[in-house]
């Protein structure tokens, strides 16, 4: 499977935002740091499916902890 540029550039910007090293990364998708060395430096776009599935799933993870609402913050209601 093939990762598009846009794809790179997410999980770069949200490791960027986490403040994540390589190994961190790598620790927290589950993918190889050597295979994320191959992503980011060298342009190798070119991953197997349970690599793409892996940095899709954790980009969505994330995505989807960014933008849940907090259980103990209350919505504002206006009535």
């Amino acid at each position: 499977m093939k990762l598009t540029e846009d794809q790179v550039i997410a999980i770069k910007r949200k490791r960027g935002e986490l403040d994540l090293s390589i190994t961190d990364l790598a620790n927290t998708t589950g993918v190889s740091k050597w295979t994320l060395i191959d992503i980011f430096k060298h342009n190798h776009r070119n991953v197997n499916s349970i690599t793409f599935k892996k940095l899709n799933d954790w980009l969505i993870n994330e995505y989807e902890l960014a933008t849940a609402v907090h259980p103990t913050k209350e919505v504002a209601n206006n009535d």
